[in-house]
């Protein structure tokens, strides 16, 4: 159900590097930007528990995932254009798929296909940016958002319920992504982020969302952890010593508080065990799969079940080296064999994926949560093989694009536009990339008009254009 609470501005989640100064804010910022909404998250500790109001999961295929190979196949166009898989027919009449999802095709009835999105923007940043944000930055390769990312305007608006739980989590921050002029309060908690997924750079590992053992994950969420955690706040209150004493406003005694308790906060038990998968029935991880894409929607799941309102989490996956250097989707020539890792990687996509929709409506969740596939835009139509080696690839292509929706009280088993015989254009339904935006806030009841203010205080909307998609509303 859409969401009925005032609008009240979220304490945000922030992820460790935040409390220990390792990801470029102090405390003495927090003072000045973070402490008001900090300290509205942790006086939310008496309030009621989790309800069951709307939330999101997305699965985002940083790099951009082919709408031709995957949800969108052309059979009849050229060669160069249609690759090599096949489509197959789905449990919804007329909807086929690539036939490298035999088990997503008997879910077709709890999901949607929109097939005729499109932006202006064609690089993986300013492509994230226009995507999540809703604005074209006016950077080109930009690490760090110019406008809010959706998970952080949605932090932002709906407040922070329960005190324990943080509203938005991802696994590590997106290329182009981030909270902008909302600032850090509205950041995601991250347990282990990679500050290389910030960057241009596109050869790092998947970045887990769940609990893998050893010391990282334990500084970040176990109890033992927080001791840790606790004793080099200790080392960094004494190394403040000096200005705090010279504080005569109070204010960062105040902090000194507000950290303790955001400390305890990340070791109390609901927010270790909605990342603890061992809690979970053996049967339960083996139907999702003991990949990173498995373990990675059933944390997704634990989360969003425990109370996060927004989880997002990039579909990463490691190639074997003969196949391609990256673990995303951008699958150039010179970067991926572009068919031999969906080859290798659709198996298990189709596995967790398919879980986890069966998962959320034998929970009874389908209704509350959606689940989003997509990336920054889609890729072109035409092969390239500009590898040495030759082998093949496709570029980027913000003109078209494939997003695949499950869940979230919204109208499935339905295909909504269309694009040409090659995939190049829309021509039905032909619809910005924030409609689909205006539709997800509609469903949190959040108001795009709302102004924000940036930096310099100019007020701006949440987004610039861009109305619900109707077909998808119920």
């Amino acid at each position: 159900m859409t969401s009925t609470s005032p609008f009240r501005r979220c304490s945000g989640p922030l992820d460790r590097r935040t409390w220990l100064q390792l990801g470029g804010l102090s405390f003495g910022a927090l003072a000045l930007g973070a402490q008001p909404s900090l300290a509205g998250l942790l006086s939310a500790a008496e309030r009621a528990a989790v309800d069951q109001e709307f939330s999101v999961i997305l699965f985002w295929a940083n790099g951009g995932p082919s709408q031709i190979d995957l949800f969108d196949l052309k059979p009849e166009a050229p060669v160069e254009y249609r690759g090599p898989f096949r489509p197959i027919h789905t449990k919804v009449p007329g909807m086929e798929i690539t036939e490298l999802l035999p088990q997503l095709a008997k879910h077709a009835d709890k999901f949607a296909l929109v097939r005729s999105l499109h932006h202006e923007r064609n690089e993986h940043s300013g492509g994230t940016q226009r995507f999540l944000g809703g604005y074209a930055s006016r950077a080109a390769n930009l690490n760090d958002a110019e406008f809010p990312e959706i998970g952080s305007v949605v932090t932002h608006q709906l407040g922070q319920r329960p005190s324990d739980i943080p509203c938005f989590v991802a696994n590590t921050k997106f290329y182009g992504g981030g909270p902008a002029y909302l600032g850090p309060s509205c950041a995601p908690y991250m347990p282990n982020p990679n500050p290389q997924t910030s960057t241009g750079d596109n050869e790092y590992d998947p970045v887990p969302l769940y609990k893998t053992g050893g010391d990282r994950d334990d500084l970040a969420i176990s109890t033992d952890g927080v001791v840790r955690l606790s004793r080099r706040m200790r080392l960094l209150k004494n190394l403040d010593a000096l200005p705090r004493r010279l504080d005569g406003s109070g204010t960062m005694s105040a902090l000194d508080d507000i950290q303790q308790r955001a400390v305890t906060m990340l070791a109390s038990p609901r927010t270790r065990e909605a990342f603890d998968l061992t809690r979970e029935r053996p049967t339960t991880q083996q139907r999702y799969g003991d990949t990173h894409f498995g373990k990675s929607l059933l944390t997704c799941r634990r989360l969003v079940e425990a109370g996060a309102r927004f989880v997002q989490c990039q579909a990463e996956f490691r190639l074997r080296p003969e196949t391609g250097v990256t673990s995303n989707w951008d699958d150039h020539s010179v970067n991926s064999h572009i068919f031999n890792a969906y080859r290798e990687k659709l198996p298990s996509f189709d596995q967790a994926v398919s879980a986890l929709i069966e998962d959320l409506s034998e929970r009874g969740l389908d209704r509350q949560v959606l689940l989003i596939f997509c990336g920054e835009f889609g890729r072109t139509p035409k092969i390239f093989n500009q590898d040495p080696s030759g082998r093949p690839g496709r570029d980027h292509w913000s003109r078209a694009m494939s997003v695949f929706l499950s869940g979230g009280g919204l109208n499935m088993g339905q295909v909504i536009g269309a694009t040409n015989a090659k995939a190049e254009e829309p021509i039905e339904r032909r619809m910005d990339s924030n409609c689909l935006l205006a539709t997800i806030y509609r469903r949190f009841g959040i108001d795009t008009a709302h102004l924000l203010h940036d930096r310099l205080g100019r007020p701006l909307p949440i987004l610039p254009q861009g109305q619900p998609i109707p077909e998808l509303l119920a």
